[in-house]
């Protein structure tokens, strides 16, 4: 479902050195995988040209039926409708409620707006913030506004939820919380492609593993399973 085949990624202003270097790997239908590695590793870069906010300097990545050598601009736009993501920030809108937020993901691809509400409250039960539909994000905890963020990540049935550290900003319940939520998605058959610096997180499960180091995968648990077997 991800594939990146030779992927290496040079921004202009970086001198030429290479943020992504020769990456290759697969991640499957259904899949729950961990990135991990230090600031600078990579890892973000890895989520910017999932998303096709950045194009490889060269190499592929394809996502779903779609290829990064030849992806059209409407293209794209269609990719990311079906695409969850969530950042660290919550990068909710201030002036809206939990539900607005939730809508406004609808209302920008075009959902007929008879469908929203029903699709907006399935989405929200998810999550279980429905009794919180009319709070503002200032009324919500920083658990309870990231969970908003899922819950309009969610809205559009994602084949995939890229979630870029998106326990950085939460104390320890509110991140096992999180961290529930997303093997709950997970388990829905969404895949989930988490990027964290939160290792306590990764050692507690047994979801795979792929660390990035200087712009490399230094280590894949998968691989490490197959060799071992």
């Amino acid at each position: 479902m991800i594939r990146f085949d030779r992927v290496t990624k040079i921004y202009p202003r970086s001198g030429g050195s290479a943020a992504l270097r020769d990456v290759t790997l697969h991640i499957a239908k259904g899949e729950f995988a961990f990135l991990t590695g230090p600031s600078g590793a990579g890892k973000s870069t890895i989520l910017k040209l999932l998303y096709m906010e950045e194009r490889p300097t060269s190499g592929e990545v394809r996502i779903s039926g779609y290829n990064s050598a030849d992806i059209s601009p409407r293209d794209i736009s269609k990719l990311r409708r079906r695409l969850g993501i969530v950042f660290q920030d919550f990068r909710l809108l201030e002036d809206r409620t939990a539900e607005g937020n939730v809508a406004f993901a609808l209302e920008v691809t075009g959902v007929p707006r008879p469908l929203i509400p029903g699709k907006v409250a399935r989405a929200l039960t998810a999550v279980g913030l429905a009794s919180k539909a009319t709070a503002y994000p200032r009324e919500l905890s920083g658990g309870e506004q990231q969970r908003v963020a899922f819950a309009r990540a969610l809205v559009n049935d994602p084949f995939v939820l890229i979630a870029d550290e998106p326990t950085g900003n939460l104390d320890e319940r509110a991140t096992r919380g999180i961290f529930q939520l997303l093997r709950d998605i997970n388990a829905s058959g969404t895949a989930v492609l988490m990027a964290t610096h939160n290792l306590d997180l990764v050692r507690s499960s047994d979801y795979r593993c792929i660390e990035m180091n200087h712009g490399e995968v230094v280590y894949d648990s998968a691989d490490a399973k197959r060799k071992a077997g």
